[in-house]
C-alpha cells in the first residue's frame, strides 16, 4: 500500500545565511520536491549553503499558490516529501503556505516544520515592549481608509501588536497609528533585522513618524504596545493641560494631543479642550 508523503515547512534566514537552521541543508538536499516562493533566491541560498538538490523545484508564490496547491497535494499523496521555503522566515506567516497546509491536513497528510528565524519573534524580542502576550497583524491594507478602519478596530487591543510594513509605506502606517492609538503609544520600528544595517528605533508613535519622514529603507517590522501600555491621565484640569502640553512639546499638534489625552483620561474631547483653553 502506498504511504503518503510529508509536508515540511522550513524556515529560511531573514538576514544572515549563518542563521539557517542546521537541518535546512539536509532537508533541501533530500526533498523530492522543493516548493519555493522565489526560485532565484532559492538558488542563491543553495549556493551559500553548499547544497545540491536531488529533487525537483517548483515555484510557489502568491500569484500561483491557489493553482499549484493541488499539484503539491498530489505529490504528497503519491508518497513524496515536499519541502516548502519562502524568501525569508517561516512559510505561512504572511507568506505562501497556508493553502497547502490546510489541504494536507484535510487529506490526513503529516505536516511538520524545520523551526528557525522569524522576523515576528525577533522584532518582538528586541523591541523592549511586553512580550508575554502579543498578536501578529501582518501587513496593513494599502488604502488609507481601509488601513484606518483596521487600526481603529485594534485601538483597544491590550496585547503587544506586531506588523509587517513596506519601507515606502512606513511613515503613512505610523501616522495612521498615531490617529488610532495616540501620539505617545510606545512602539519600535525594527529595520533590516539580523542584517549589516540592522536598526531598531524605539519611542512614541509621533516621534517615530518624525524619524520615518526622512525616508526608510529595507525590511520593516513594527511593534506597538497594547492599549494597557499607554499611561492614563487624571481627569482634573491641571493634569489634562499638563498632558496636552507634554505632547505638544514633542511636536504633536494640539488637536491630536487633545484627542490622545481625552482617550487616556476617558473623557469627551470637548472637556479636555475646555480645560486647555480655559
Amino acid at each position: 500500500m502506498q504511504t503518503t508523503g510529508v509536508l515540511v515547512l522550513a524556515a529560511t534566514p531573514i538576514g544572515r545565511t549563518a542563521d539557517a537552521p542546521a537541518r535546512l541543508a539536509d532537508e533541501l538536499a533530500t526533498a523530492d520536491v522543493v516548493a519555493a516562493e522565489d526560485t532565484r533566491r532559492l538558488r542563491r541560498l543553495l549556493g551559500d549553503l553548499g547544497v545540491t538538490l536531488s529533487g525537483r523545484v517548483v515555484s510557489y508564490f502568491e500569484g500561483n499558490e491557489e493553482a499549484r496547491t493541488p499539484d503539491l497535494l498530489a505529490a504528497l499523496q503519491a508518497g513524496e516529501r515536499v519541502l516548502l521555503v519562502t524568501d525569508a522566515g517561516m512559510p505561512s506567516v504572511s507568506d505562501p503556505g497556508y493553502r497547502i497546509v490546510a489541504a494536507a491536513v484535510a487529506a490526513g497528510i503529516r505536516v511538520t516544520a524545520v523551526p528557525g528565524p522569524s522576523a515576528v519573534l525577533t522584532a518582538l524580542a528586541v523591541s523592549g515592549l511586553a512580550s508575554d502576550r502579543f498578536c501578529f497583524e501582518g501587513f496593513l491594507p494599502r488604502k488609507a481608509g481601509e488601513r484606518s478602519r483596521r487600526l481603529a478596530d485594534l485601538a483597544n487591543e491590550a496585547r503587544t501588536m506586531v506588523f509587517f510594513e513596506a519601507p515606502h509605506r512606513t511613515e503613512a502606517a505610523l501616522t495612521a497609528m498615531v490617529e488610532a492609538f495616540g501620539a505617545d503609544r510606545a512602539a519600535a520600528v525594527c529595520r533590516e533585522l539580523t542584517k549589516t544595517h540592522e536598526e531598531v528605533r524605539r519611542g512614541g508613535l509621533a516621534e517615530l513618524v518624525a524619524w520615518a519622514s526622512e525616508g526608510v529603507r529595507g525590511e520593516v517590522t513594527l511593534v506597538v504596545a497594547g492599549a494597557d501600555g499607554a499611561p492614563t491621565v487624571d481627569s482634573d484640569p491641571d493634569s489634562l493641560r499638563a498632558a496636552v502640553a507634554a505632547l505638544e512639546a514633542t511636536g504633536v499638534e494640539r488637536k491630536q494631543a487633545i484627542r490622545d489625552v481625552a482617550r487616556r483620561a476617558g473623557l469627551p474631547k470637548r472637556e479636555v479642550y475646555d480645560a486647555v483653553h480655559r
